[in-house]
This record gives C-alpha cells, sequence and structure tokens, in this order.
C-alpha cells in the first residue's frame, strides 16, 4: 500500500510482482538451462511462470472463501498445527530467496573484479547491508516502490541488451529456437515435465506472490496476475536466449555465464546483463525480507508488531541468508527444485479443500507435508543418504520420479482423509 494506505493501483501491483519473480536467480537460471539444454530448458523455467496464473486463481478462491491470507484460510481448516507446517516451508523459501540473490551478487563483483581479492564477499556483505537498510525503512511501502522504479530501469537496461543481442551479425534466431544446449534437450523436456507438476502449489508457499494478492481490490488484483504472467515470462525467455546463444557460438561455460558474456559481447552490453542482475537482485532482497517481517511479526507472533519487531526479523534472515552464501553453497536451480518439491503438499490439499470444497482431515495434511519434506529432502541428499533410495538416472530424472511419487502419496492421504471425514459426518447423522 502507498505512504497513505491506499491500495496500489494496477500496474504498481504488475510491476512489484514481475520484478520480484524476475529477480536475479531466475534470470541466471534461464541462461544456465538454456545453455545446457537449449530452448526446452528455458521453456521448462518459463513454466514456472505460469504460477502468476494458478497463483490468481488460489488467491482468487481464498479471498471467495473469506480468507486475508493463506495462514487464515489452513488456520481454519487445520488449526496450529496446519498453519505451523505452512510457515516453516514459507521461512525456508523467504531464506532461499535471500541466500540465491546475494550469491548471484557475490558472482558479479567475482566477475566484473576478477583481480580484487575477496570482491565476492565484500560485495555480498555491503549489498546485504544496503538492501537490509532500505526494507527496515521501509518495509513493505518502500518495497513496493521501489519494485516499480527498479523494474522499469531493468525493462530499459535489459531491453538495450536484447536488442544488441538479435541484431549482432550471424544471430539466427531459428537456430535458437530449436537449439538443444550443450548437453541435448532431453533433461530440459524432463524438467519442463517437472515444472508442471509444480507450478499449481508453487506460488502458495511464495509470501511474496501472496502477499500481493491481498492489498488491492478483486479485480485489480485478477487482472494484475494476468499481466504479470506474459510479461515475466516473455523477459525470462528472452534472458535465456542469451544462455542459447552463448552454446550456439561454442562458448565454453565459465563463472555461471557471465566470463562467457565477457568474451560475447561488446563491453556495454556485458555491463547492461550485469547492471540488470543486480538491479534484480536488490528488489528481491527487498521484497522477501519485507514478507520475513509480516511472516514472523504477523503470523508466527515471535516478534512485537512494531518497526522494531519487523525490523529485528529482517536483520535475522539476512544475517542467515548471508551466512550460508558466505559459507560456500554454489548451487542456484537447486533452491528452485527443492523449494518447488516441498511446496508440493499444498496441491492436494488446494485441491480438494480449496476448490472441491471438500473437507481435509488434519492427519492426511500432515501425511501430505511429512511426504513432501521427505522428498525434497531426498533431493537435496540424492548424492549421501538418499542415493541408495532414488533410480540410478540424471539427477533431474530423479527429481520428476520424487515429484510424481509426492503427489501420488499426498493425493492418496488427502483422499482417505476425505473418505474418513465422511464416514464420521455419517456415523454422527
Amino acid at each position: 500500500m502507498s505512504a497513505s494506505g491506499r491500495a496500489p493501483g494496477l500496474w504498481v501491483l504488475v510491476l512489484s510482482q514481475v520484478t520480484t519473480w524476475i529477480f536475479a536467480r531466475s534470470l541466471m537460471n534461464a541462461a544456465i538451462l538454456g545453455y545446457f539444454f537449449g530452448i526446452w530448458g528455458v521453456l521448462a523455467y518459463a513454466v514456472y511462470y505460469g504460477s502468476f496464473l494458478t497463483g490468481g486463481f488460489i488467491v482468487g478462491r481464498l479471498r471467495a472463501a473469506g480468507a486475508g491470507s493463506v495462514q487464515a484460510w489452513l488456520r481454519l481448516r487445520f488449526g496450529a498445527p496446519g498453519v505451523a507446517a505452512y510457515n516453516l516451508v514459507i521461512a525456508l523459501r523467504l531464506l532461499s530467496e535471500v541466500f540465491a540473490n546475494l550469491l548471484v551478487v557475490g558472482l558479479i563483483f567475482g566477475a566484473a573484479l576478477p583481480g580484487v581479492g575477496l570482491a565476492q564477499e565484500g560485495a555480498i556483505v555491503l549489498v546485504a547491508a544496503l538492501g537490509l537498510a532500505y526494507s527496515a525503512w521501509g518495509g513493505l511501502t518502500a518495497s513496493l516502490r521501489t519494485d516499480v522504479l527498479q523494474m522499469l530501469v531493468f525493462l530499459v537496461v535489459f531491453a538495450a541488451a536484447l536488442i544488441a543481442l538479435v541484431t549482432a551479425p550471424g544471430f539466427d534466431l531459428g537456430a535458437v529456437l530449436r537449439a538443444e544446449g550443450t548437453a541435448g534437450s532431453w533433461h530440459g523436456q524432463v524438467l519442463l515435465l517437472v515444472a508442471f507438476l509444480q507450478v499449481f502449489s508453487y506460488p502458495a508457499h511464495d509470501p511474496v506472490m501472496m502477499d500481493r494478492g491481498f492489498i488491492a481490490d478483486r479485480e485489480t488484483t485478477r487482472r494484475s496476475f494476468l499481466h504479470a504472467f506474459w510479461v515475466s515470462s516473455l523477459c525470462i525467455i528472452a534472458f535465456g536466449f542469451f544462455g542459447i546463444e552463448a552454446a550456439l557460438q561454442g562458448a565454453s561455460y565459465e563463472g555461471e555465464l557471465l566470463e562467457t558474456w565477457a568474451q560475447m559481447f561488446p563491453a556495454w552490453v556485458y555491463v547492461a546483463l550485469l547492471v540488470s542482475l543486480l538491479i534484480s537482485a536488490l528488489s528481491t532482497l527487498d521484497s522477501a525480507l519485507a514478507s520475513a517481517a509480516r511472516l514472523v511479526v504477523e503470523e508466527l507472533r515471535l516478534a512485537p508488531r512494531n518497526l522494531a519487531g519487523g525490523r529485528s526479523a529482517m536483520v535475522v534472515f539476512m544475517l542467515c541468508g548471508a551466512g550460508l552464501t558466505l559459507w560456500g553453497n554454489q548451487s542456484l536451480f537447486d533452491a528452485v527444485a527443492i523449494s518447488g518439491t516441498a511446496s508440493m503438499f499444498l496441491a492436494p490439499v488446494l485441491v480438494v479443500g480449496l476448490v472441491m470444497g471438500c473437507k481435509v482431515a488434519l492427519w492426511s495434511y500432515l501425511v501430505s507435508f511429512a511426504v513432501a519434506l521427505l522428498g525434497a529432502a531426498a533431493y537435496f541428499a540424492r548424492d549421501g543418504w538418499a542415493s541408495a533410495l532414488l533410480p540410478q538416472v540424471h539427477q533431474y530424472e530423479q527429481l520428476l520420479a520424487i515429484c510424481v511419487c509426492v503427489l501420488i502419496a499426498g493425493f492418496a492421504a488427502v483422499l482417505a482423509g476425505m473418505r474418513s471425514a465422511d464416514q464420521n459426518v455419517h456415523r454422527s447423522g
């Protein structure tokens, strides 16, 4: 909302939603998947942006049911245990957002200043401090203002880089659209199936998107989700072209593609790409911290409902995210895969409970939650304790198998719980 308490207008909401999802990790993931798996890899990642359609549908159903948030609906249905399970997943989601975007900031400065010692670590600390200071000053109000400005700057900078790409000698759009990447298209197609399985539940565990579903009137909100879908999908697909083109030119894969781009493009295009990544990282940090404050203060009630309480929550999330980044973890897509798998416990609950309007037993909700967390943990530990449980195939095929099992087990538990609830109603009658 604005400082005066007014709900945001349509395009303020659209640009805020888009820039909080077109974040640095997503842009890099789109380019990396395009490099390895061609257009199929890019399309697989773009399917996650169908979350604006499924998320808008979920928000519409929640508001029609009189709920002011996902937590409010879960509390009515499942009480404190149901809300606690959900809040655990979104806390992990927010922490991964802080971690992944600080990681990209470090990669950017490490590539831009290769001869400077500790450039990556210093940039992470500096951006973390700046992002924390700005977010703590204004919360969601500041986040919305910043989102609009950052998205407009991002679009200008990114458009300039994209024009330079498509007008460069030798660029062939047909070749880009047919590209299979350096590792072949099969695993990109596997990821496409994974994305389709996760896209219904994925937005429901993203508090940044869900928070923006309840701050304007229902018609403005519905339209904002539709516009955010096509704008963000086009941006992701277009950014994926940079990764595909790198593969088509036979460039080697170095430093998350950043050094590769430095060799491929003129200096100003390379700088434009880095600036667009940096802008999106700052915006996502801003929004993630605002949602973290709301989670801790409004939902978990672990801090007083005042500015100090919200700011203390932001400090904790930023310190934890920065700590994970400095610890040395360099994975980007794994964070998406793991959080997306964990969120899948919501799919059967929302389909049966929200869409069909049927009663779901608490035990079946918790079984679905436990199975999804086990699936996420198994993918995370695929090279460790879970290796004996998973098929000996490529990691993305393992992820697909996990997602199928999580959905089957989750729906089986929820449908069994629905049946037992119906039987109890008949007995009491």
